[in-house]
């Protein structure tokens, strides 16, 4: 008999497949049935043997009835085996009942179990199985699989124990050692079948052939599985926050009592976030848990304050989670973590290696690469290395699709083998537990470990660390390990980028207005101690901005920010983003006034004026029109030389004006006087006016046209003749023209450079069908562009204002149920033109486009990353680069040649696609799982054409990206308020001069509120020296790390891409 046809034999002496047994009824029963009544129908499995049914949260009843025989096959008894039942499932909820009693539960990633019949089988005794599952609401429902298992207890042989040996055995062997398969093929022939009806002769029969093999013991025993149990728990997902405070305590109390007879078990888990509320609310835990970290039994991982969505957060934000998580994780367990733990995330930013190494963190290890659905990622261990030279050692966590990984022992060889085969190593990680919600080890997997770790046929199981792990296997990896010099691009998930884009906003617009909150009540604060003033900032804002902060980041879970959650998760989150906005703006405010304080304003206020001061949070002068809220024909504004400024009144009426010159990280003093002069200009349309129907008269010779016969949209400003109906946007340095019939851009044309941008249609609004398979919040439908919809109906285009500060013109556009309205904005200082968005989104299954295409090619487009950028290919070529047809990238991306390029910017977008002369932004989704009211309702965003010459360095893009994200501040002051006038009414407090550098964060240290960090990230690629200077007298003391923790470098000098804290004192 050959090996495999022994094998199978042996299975089929005490395996057993109930999956065509079972019976089936779709009611909504009471209780779990004592007996199959005559409703119940027989079940049917498909062509993959499973037995489905439909989607949509639907009940399905399952049972059978099992009578324990005497024998299975071939005569070998059963009589007093332990007999479980081994169930795989998809479904949304699973209850597995046993005599009308419930032993067991699960749902989509508790998706299976090995469950106890009795523990001494016994001929003809009866149990009925009974299963309650409910389908998901996305996709059908499954029973994968069932089989009845007769086994010996955990310490002896059986037919299936011995098949899982030989199966071992032969893979290990036909994959590395080949010369001795016919050793094993030969000595499996020997073995007395004659003696299958008694189960003790047997028995001997398969001991006699364990002893004949033993020779090969030492082969497989050179490879050790080191395992760690472990619990992903997903802070919300299919289930609220605070359900999961629920979930952790009874996983957490779950692990401690196995650790109780189980000495060997380490256990690790992430989340500082978590262990904070538990400390918080269960203290007695708390400190069980404490005691286990001490014990070296509990290991704490991750160093975040949650596992995050990493692509989508901003480099502060990152940061953050570092500075937050690992400070808690000192002072409550004694000392940083070292492992960044992600197994779950949706992919990851090419600086994430220097975040990580400059917050004491040596290892990355993330197991979701093995979700990529084109490309097998190529490395199991390996360098990943940031754009600025940093590198962290990483590795790729066993594979965990189910949610759940057991010590199923020929799971574990397959993926000991590829791990071998891929890293060179015999030293495998493994993680048994139940996953996402919560569980955690079993019994019955620390039995079934302890099992195959006494077999001589399977390698050595030692529980450990995941940091330990790591210290000996980067010890021992070959020098040569390879380096990824990238970005980790999730081959999955595309939508994740877009869908919930509530969640997008609210996240960016956080991020942008805690920097300046923080930034101005820094000063504000430094100003304070300074000069000794009564004029306190409240108390200090620095614990009321860590609380805020760390708010944001439990809202960047990597459920949540993706928009892939219920929908009561995200009306938590959405209560949550509001505390956050209100209060980081009360602190801004608060902030503002305490800086105008010190401001002398008396040498250039004016009689009855109003004092209007323009702060700038970022490091570089800029020029805006500044849109006030007050009544535009009212007030005439001046500057700091008392002289009138040029202003508008806009379409609302409010005043708008030049605010020139902005000083970097600093402030801009002007005047409001009531307006007793006509010396506003008035925006020339007025409401009714504005209108224009789309058949409105264009005139190609308006010179011959008399006044009395212009249509009334027509005016005469000076000599120059304007035809309103012809809708183009024009100044100095672009003319703009809108297409009347669609609303789109038929021509952006630079007037300095000679250079048509638009080929085609530009701001074109693309609609696709896009059912996401049955990932759908997750995942864009791959062939989603050949499902194009039509493009929305104009039914208006009009113009709101054309006046010599600002020209708007208005199109409104409908889709079925939903409505557009953009409005194109063109400021006479700018070559950008920014369109306004509202959206009020019905749709379902559906993907929203904005197209640009351009009269520009190039082989790359750059994008906007954390702390850097990053080009992509728009010729890809290797199956890798093909598979990048939904890219992230955040405030901006560029398609530039060597002469000439166009940047796309926005405020709270991350999805991208290209072509060698085409930009697109993905604007909305509308999945129906796991939030059927995704994305529906009302939507406001903007997003910016940049037109320029040369590249997107050149032209500072970057620079152009955060200006769109960080608005100017507007602070108005009925009177003089300064009591200590030491500011003069424009100044620049801190001066960085060089040009390539970002500001990321001007805060007080964590430890000490004398010391200022600053932290910044160098843009361009470019090496620099940092050369600051400060109003407010201070200077770099110390360098720091992300943690605030002095390193050996005084050093100014910048690398490429570096990110850079310094302590920034008096």
């Amino acid at each position: 008999m050959h090996l495999q046809e022994t094998i199978i034999n042996l299975r089929k002496l005490t395996e057993l497949n109930i999956q065509s047994n079972w019976f089936f009824l779709d009611q909504n029963l009471d209780k779990a049935p004592l007996i199959i009544e005559k409703n119940w129908q027989k079940a049917r499995v498909n062509d993959k043997n499973y037995l489905v049914w439909e989607k949509g949260n639907k009940i399905r009843w399952f049972a059978q009835q099992i009578i324990i025989p005497e024998t299975l096959n071939y005569g070998y008894t059963l009589e007093d085996l332990t007999v479980r039942i081994a169930l795989i499932w998809w479904a949304e909820s699973a209850q597995i009942f046993i005599n009308d009693k419930l032993v067991c539960e699960g749902d989509l990633f508790d998706s299976s179990s090995r469950i106890l019949l009795t523990e001494k089988a016994q001929k003809n005794q009866k149990f009925i199985i009974s299963l309650r599952l409910i389908s998901p609401r996305h996709d059908i429902g499954g029973l994968m699989s069932s089989q009845c298992l007769y086994e010996n207890n955990y310490n002896d042989i059986d037919p299936s124990f011995v098949a899982n040996e030989l199966t071992i055995l032969d893979r290990y062997i036909n994959k590395f050692y080949t010369e001795k398969q016919a050793f094993l093929e030969e000595e499996t022939k020997n073995i007395n079948w004659n003696n299958i009806h008694n189960q003790s002769l047997f028995n001997q029969e398969l001991t006699n052939l364990r002893n004949r093999l033993l020779p090969l013991s030492n082969y497989i025993k050179e490879r050790n599985f080191y395992l760690l149990g472990h619990a992903h728990l997903d802070m919300a997902w299919l289930w609220t926050i605070k359900e999961t405070y629920q979930v952790a305590q009874r996983t957490f109390n779950s692990v401690l009592n196995l650790q109780k007879k189980y000495s060997y078990l380490t256990f690790g888990h992430t989340t500082a976030y978590l262990y904070k509320w538990i400390e918080d609310n269960n203290l007695p835990l708390f400190n069980q848990i404490q005691e286990a970290v001490s014990n070296n039994r509990w290991e704490i991982l991750g160093g975040m304050w949650v596992e995050p969505d990493v692509n989508l957060i901003s480099g502060e934000s990152l940061v953050r989670q570092l500075l937050y998580g690992q400070k808690y994780f000192l002072e409550k367990f004694g000392k940083y973590n070292k492992v960044a733990w992600l197994p779950d995330t949706f992919g990851f930013p090419w600086q994430l290696p220097q975040i990580l190494q400059q917050a004491e963190i040596n290892y990355f290890v993330t197991g979701k690469l093995h979700w990529n659905d084109t490309t097998k990622f190529p490395h199991g261990c390996f360098w990943w290395q940031s754009p600025d030279g940093s590198r962290i050692f990483s590795t790729m966590s066993p594979p965990n699709v189910a949610g759940v990984m057991d010590t199923n022992p020929i799971t574990m060889t397959n993926y000991s083998l590829d791990w071998e085969n891929q890293t060179g190593l015999k030293d495998i990680f493994w993680l048994p537990g139940v996953g996402d919600h919560g569980g955690g080890p079993t019994r019955d997997m620390l039995e079934v470990g302890k099992r195959y770790n006494n077999s001589p046929f399977f390698p050595k199981i030692n529980f450990t660390t995941a940091e330990e792990y790591l210290d000996k296997i980067s010890s021992i990896s070959p020098t040569n390990l390879p380096i990824w010099n990238s970005e980790l691009y999730l081959e999955l998930h595309r939508g994740c980028y877009t869908t919930h884009g509530d969640q997008k906003s609210f996240n960016r617009y956080s991020e942008r207005l805690l920097y300046q909150a923080e930034l101005f009540s820094t000063i504000a604060t430094t100003l304070d101690y300074q000069f000794e003033s009564n004029i306190k900032v409240k108390a200090n804002y620095r614990e009321k901005i860590k609380n805020i902060w760390q708010k944001v980041l439990l809202n960047q879970f990597h459920d949540i920010l993706p928009g892939t959650s219920i929908n009561p998760v995200f009306t938590e989150a959405n209560q949550l983003w509001q505390e956050i906005i209100n209060d980081t703006q009360s602190i801004l405010n608060d902030s503002l006034n305490a800086i105008t304080s010190y401001i002398n304003f008396d040498k250039i206020a004016l009689k009855d004026s109003k004092i209007l001061v323009i702060f700038n949070a970022l490091n570089w002068q800029r020029s805006e029109i500044i849109e006030l809220e007050i009544e535009g024909n009212k007030y005439q504004i001046f500057d700091e030389e008392k002289k009138p400024l040029k202003t508008q009144i806009s379409h609302e009426g409010k005043l708008l004006f030049l605010a020139e010159n902005i000083p970097s990280i600093g402030y801009k003093s002007y005047y409001l006087i009531p307006n007793s002069s006509n010396n506003v200009i008035v925006n020339p349309l007025n409401q009714e006016e504005s209108s224009s129907n789309i058949k409105d008269y264009k005139f190609t010779n308006t010179a011959t046209i008399s006044n009395d016969i212009l249509p009334d949209n027509t005016i005469i400003t000076g000599l120059n003749l304007v035809t309103i109906a012809e809708f183009i946007l024009e100044n100095d340095y672009v003319k703009i023209i809108v297409e009347e019939k669609t609303g789109n851009l038929i021509s952006v044309y630079d007037k300095i450079n000679d250079q048509e941008i638009i080929e085609g249609y530009g701001n074109e609004l693309q609609l696709f069908q896009d059912q996401g398979q049955y990932w759908d919040a997750w995942n864009i439908d791959p062939n989603y562009e050949n499902h194009r919809l039509e493009n929305p109906n104009l039914t208006s285009i009009k113009w709101l204002e054309k006046g010599e500060l600002r020209q708007i013109i208005r199109i409104e556009k409908f889709f079925n149920f939903s409505t557009f309205t953009q409005d194109y904005i063109l400021n006479f200082n700018s070559q950008i033109l920014t369109i306004k968005n509202k959206v009020n989104w019905q749709e379902k299954y559906t993907l929203l486009k904005v197209n640009f295409s351009l009269n520009i090619e190039s082989d790359f487009v750059t994008y906007d990353i954390a702390c850097a950028n990053i080009k992509r290919t728009t010729k890809p070529k290797s199956e890798a680069e093909k598979a990048q047809w939904e890219v992230c990238g955040h405030q901006w991306a560029d398609l530039s040649n060597n002469n000439y390029g166009v940047s796309l910017l926005n405020n709270c977008k991350y999805g991208y696609d290209s072509k060698p002369n085409q930009l697109r932004l993905s604007l909305l989704r509308s999945p129906q799982w796991p939030d059927e009211k995704s994305d529906q309702g009302y939507h406001e965003f903007t997003y910016s054409l940049y037109p320029h010459k040369s590249d997107w360095k050149k032209a500072k893009t970057v620079r152009k990206g955060y200006e769109l994200n960080t608005p100017l501040q507007v602070l108005f002051l009925s009177k003089n308020q300064s009591k200590l006038a030491v500011l003069p009414p424009n100044a620049e407090l801190i001066n960085i001069k060089e040009n390539n550098i970002i500001l990321m964060a001007l805060k007080i240290t964590e430890n000490n509120p004398n010391n200022i960090i600053l932290r910044g990230y160098e843009c361009h690629g470019e090496s620099t020296n940092l050369s600051i200077t400060s109003l407010l007298d201070l200077s770099l003391k110390t360098r720091v790390n992300l943690l605030e923790d002095k390193i050996n470098s005084q050093d100014q000098s910048i690398k490429p891409y570096q990110i850079f804290s310094f302590i920034f004192g008096d």
